[in-house]
């Protein structure tokens, strides 16, 4: 003979499970408050990375410890983060060739180093607004604009459009402030930092109004008038004088702190960038 429960003997096991659903997110809420609240104050995340799973394989590595500086002025830990990300972004990423080159595996691995270097202080760095990178050997013809564009990001088509042949040049000279992948990436942040609402984007908006306020200050304008600091392109519009003040931060960082410090401690923010030195 079965015994008939009551609809109250069905529910009550249950109860436990609810409370511990309701505590599990109201524990979530609050740290979501101090997380915001901690980002705010100290202009950085309360954490960037919490677990290293993934790794690239000797060969992968070997080209990375060759051929990419950067990595070699990282920590131990922060090697392995690096590695994790880099794994991540060549796996996660369409690479697409153009015209007649060979997409190699030395050739993904530097694009996502790049854009991993350029993301590296980021809590959020998958750049979830690409889905394809499009290699060419070189200059293309941009129906965007129809123009011949050395790089672009279309963010209509999820798309990062490189000339492999600029792409390589600017990552293997690390002083001539400049570097088209530093370019086109910091084009792409800035689009996902616009569109979004997370502790990355808020703390790069609010140190990207911090730059652009400080440009408008007359002492700042007349030191850029004379030293002829950045390149006139710079000044095309504000979304170009990021990309291109990117491509100063890392690649001549010491000139731009010792000339305009206040604009680099922003840049420095804005990325949370704590590594290498810079």
């Amino acid at each position: 003979m079965f015994l008939l429960q009551t609809p109250d003997e069905n529910v009550t096991w249950l109860a436990p499970y609810a409370y511990t659903i309701v505590l599990v997110g109201f524990a979530f809420f609050l740290f979501r408050v101090f997380e915001n609240w901690y980002s705010d104050r100290y202009d950085r995340p309360f954490y960037r990375h919490l677990w290293v799973f993934r790794k690239l394989t000797p060969a992968q590595l070997l080209i990375l410890t060759t051929e990419f500086e950067f990595y070699s002025l990282l920590t131990v830990k922060e090697k392995l983060q690096f590695q994790h990300r880099v794994a991540r972004f060549v796996n996660d990423k369409n690479f697409v060739s153009r015209g007649n080159i060979e997409v190699t595996d030395r050739i993904k691995l530097l694009i996502a180093s790049v854009g991993c270097m350029v993301a590296f202080g980021r809590k959020n760095y998958e750049y979830n607004l690409i889905e394809y990178i499009l290699i060419y050997p070189e200059e293309f013809y941009s129906n965007l604009n129809e123009r011949y564009h050395k790089g672009e990001f279309n963010p209509r088509e999820r798309a990062l459009v490189l000339s492999w042949k600029d792409f390589e040049y600017g990552y293997q000279i690390t002083n001539d402030k400049r570097n088209l992948g530093i370019h086109e990436f910091m084009h792409a942040i800035q689009l996902e930092s616009k569109n979004s609402r997370d502790i990355d984007s808020n703390r790069f908006s609010k140190q990207f109004q911090k730059i652009l306020k400080k440009l408008t200050e007359n002492e700042v304008r007349a030191k850029l008038d004379e030293t002829k600091f950045f390149r006139d392109y710079a000044f095309s519009n504000q979304y170009e004088f990021m990309a291109v003040l990117a491509e100063y931060f890392f690649e001549a960082p010491k000139e731009l702190q010792k000339d305009f410090p206040d604009i680099y401690d922003a840049t420095k923010k804005l990325l949370n960038f704590r590594f290498a030195g810079y």
